[in-house]
């Protein structure tokens, strides 16, 4: 020891497990567990986890959570394993939980996307194809929504009306004589309107107003409003109410679930112009997919369990209004089901697991949007793209993904070396072919740290103060005497762990 220099460490860059231990630089450990980073060189050992809840009964065996943005606050939506059910909560905060929201036998991983303060969820399942896992929505089961109020959340879109209406020459008003068809729409407490239904055929009168009654009382709570719809004059009526396009009469509208009549509507033809035609061909039942996401103000949902390589997408500003004919992406199929979705500077990036296209909206439907491949052989799991801090979604400039290589920077391509690129011995050691749907990840851009789920169920985290690069970014992986299983930020940097029964 006397002719030894010693080796100072001026600052300490984290772990490397990058090929042979030997070629570990100075300035890294070869192995490390459970530090955390502060400033540009220091380190400590990481902060203790505690107990969210305080509450008599917490809810346990947490399998999936996701940050829920309310109107008002930052809020928890929590899947819990009960027996051989799926239980959603709504976890408010600390004191409070509502729930079980949604309970599903059989559901063990759901997708969300919160939109406009309400929550929308999808069941699937998890299968072993051929060595590996595959995911898609659960058989004959649908999208829900939850309001965010405690109730318990319901199937997304509902049916239209059966009962006809009646339509008569009321008092003196003002129409285009001639054969109108007549019918009504539900409109629920999410705003979704449903088919037009109840269709008859009446002969109006051009000195008098339209009387309407038998206008039916839904049978779903959900239903807050009916509103009258009519075509414009038909100069040879072949007997056959359907299959004409309708106009909501404007100001024709019963504000509530209770009266059956509304009289005195007077209109023009020419006063027609709000189309109710393209409502015929909606979901009135949304088929469960893997996932969920927004883009152009669009609800998307992707991977149904018998349309693995489709993704549904809604009406700009109506996430529940999905056409059946044209408002779906059919992705090239090969055998791989749809795995994950994101938006990225007015682009739809669509991956599976080893896979990544994207498309544009043209102002079109979305059948007409055309594929463009981004990358043949790289793509995600179905949690594997960071949401960030509290809120969700993608940076501005870049996406963060789980890809088979490693956590990887994607501005509309995919840089590389990834971003784990000095631990990718460690990450080449992950389960990916069964497990891969464990991994999920949250940007702490505020903090500058990263938190990813492993399929181990440990904690791979990184500090990237020093520069979000390859060389400077400083990880560290953390275990716990718990198996972590999900995890989001609250309150814009709070990180919380949601895991088994201990």
């Amino acid at each position: 020891m006397r002719d030894h220099q010693p080796v100072t460490l001026e600052k300490f860059n984290g772990l490397w497990a990058r090929g042979d231990v030997e070629n570990t630089p100075m300035d890294h450990f070869s192995d490390c567990n459970n530090v955390q980073f502060y400033g540009p060189q220091g380190f400590e050992t990481r902060d203790g986890i505690g107990i969210h809840q305080s509450v008599p009964a917490p809810v346990g065996n947490i399998l999936r959570m996701y940050n829920y943005p309310t109107s008002d606050k930052q809020t928890l939506i929590v899947l819990v394993k009960n027996g051989a059910n799926g239980d959603i909560y709504h976890v408010v905060d600390s004191a409070t939980i509502f729930g079980p929201i949604l309970s599903i036998a059989g559901m063990f991983d759901f997708g969300f996307v919160p939109y406009n303060g309400r929550a929308y969820i999808t069941p699937f399942i998890t299968e072993l194809v051929g060595g590996l896992n595959r995911e898609r929505g659960m058989q004959s089961q649908f999208l829900y929504v939850y309001k965010g109020d405690g109730t318990a959340a319901r199937k997304a879109a509902g049916a239209g009306p059966t009962t006809n209406i009646t339509a008569a020459n009321g008092a003196a008003g003002h129409t285009d004589a001639g054969v109108h068809i007549f019918g009504y729409v539900f409109e629920t407490d999410t705003g979704y309107l449903t088919a037009p239904g109840g269709l008859v055929a009446f002969t109006t009168l051009a000195a008098n107003a339209v009387d309407f009654s038998n206008v039916a009382v839904s049978p779903d709570a959900f239903v807050t409003k009916r509103h009258i719809v009519a075509s414009k004059v038909i100069q040879s009526y072949n007997g056959d109410p359907t299959g004409y396009q309708l106009f909501f009469i404007p100001g024709a509208t019963i504000p509530n679930n209770v009266g059956t009549v509304l009289a005195g509507q007077s209109f023009f033809d020419a006063d027609l112009l709000d189309d109710a035609s393209h409502l015929l061909d909606n979901f009135s039942q949304i088929p469960a997919g893997v996932g969920l996401c927004t883009y152009h103000n669009r609800l998307c949902s992707w991977a149904e369990y018998d349309n693995i390589s489709v993704v549904r997408v809604s009406a700009p500003g109506e996430p529940e209004a999905i056409s059946q004919i044209d408002g779906l992406i059919s992705v090239q199929p090969d055998g791989n089901p749809l795995t994950n979705a994101a938006e990225l500077r007015d682009v739809l990036y669509i991956m599976k697991r080893n896979k990544t296209v994207s498309y544009v909206d043209n102002g079109d439907v979305p059948s007409s949007w055309e594929p463009t491949t981004i990358d043949n052989a790289m793509g995600c799991g179905v949690h594997g793209i960071a949401t960030v801090v509290d809120s969700g979604g993608s940076n501005v400039d870049y996406l963060i993904v789980a890809t088979y290589l490693g956590l990887t920077m994607m501005n509309g391509k995919y840089i590389l070396p990834e971003l784990s690129w000095k631990v990718s011995s460690k990450w080449a050691t992950q389960t990916f072919k069964t497990d891969n749907r464990r991994i999920q990840i949250v940007n702490d851009s505020v903090g500058q740290k990263l938190y990813c789920v492993l399929t181990d169920r440990t904690v791979l985290y990184a500090n990237y103060a020093n520069g979000f690069d390859p060389k400077n970014i400083r990880w560290g992986p953390w275990s716990f005497l718990i198996k972590v299983n999900t995890l989001a930020l609250i309150n814009i940097s709070e990180l919380l762990l949601g895991c088994d029964m201990v």
